[in-house]
């Protein structure tokens, strides 16, 4: 049987931001038990290549509503750190987009104090191979 955060569904781009994704910036993973170290950026379990998070805006104009973010994390596992392509507008963040997307769902309970009540959710993690130029495709669906 399988372990439920070690399911990976793929999933298209267009699935996940249906309306594209602006990048915001890119850091490195830290693994929390490797601190102080020397070398603590996270590793891939499967692969050993190390961890990036990219931080983007998702365009979907329903995804910050009632108090949400529109703010999402998707990490990706390579040798050297990812570059965002160039703005076509200048001032302007780059549109990205991402190859080989996949999700984790996992429960989410930060919200769960000792007063009672559990207000957890189910979340899901991002996971991408690579992040590229918006394809124009891409560029057309969104427009």
């Amino acid at each position: 049987m399988a372990v439920p955060n070690t399911i990976k569904v793929p999933v298209p781009f267009e699935y996940v931001f249906p309306n594209g994704a602006l990048f915001l910036g890119v850091q490195a993973v830290t693994d929390f038990d490797k601190r102080g170290q020397g070398d603590d950026q996270a590793r891939d379990r499967e692969t050993g290549e190390r961890l990036w998070v990219v931080k983007v805006v998702d365009l979907d104009p329903e995804a910050g509503k009632f108090g949400a973010t529109n703010e999402v994390k998707v990490k990706i596992a390579a040798p050297v750190q990812p570059v965002p392509p160039a703005s076509k507008i200048p001032g302007y963040p780059p549109a990205v987009e991402f190859t080989a997307v996949t999700l984790t769902p996992y429960v989410d309970s930060q919200r769960c104090k000792g007063s009672g009540k559990c207000r957890a959710r189910q979340a899901w993690s991002i996971r991408a191979g690579a992040m590229t130029e918006p394809t124009a495709a891409a560029t057309k669906q969104a427009a």
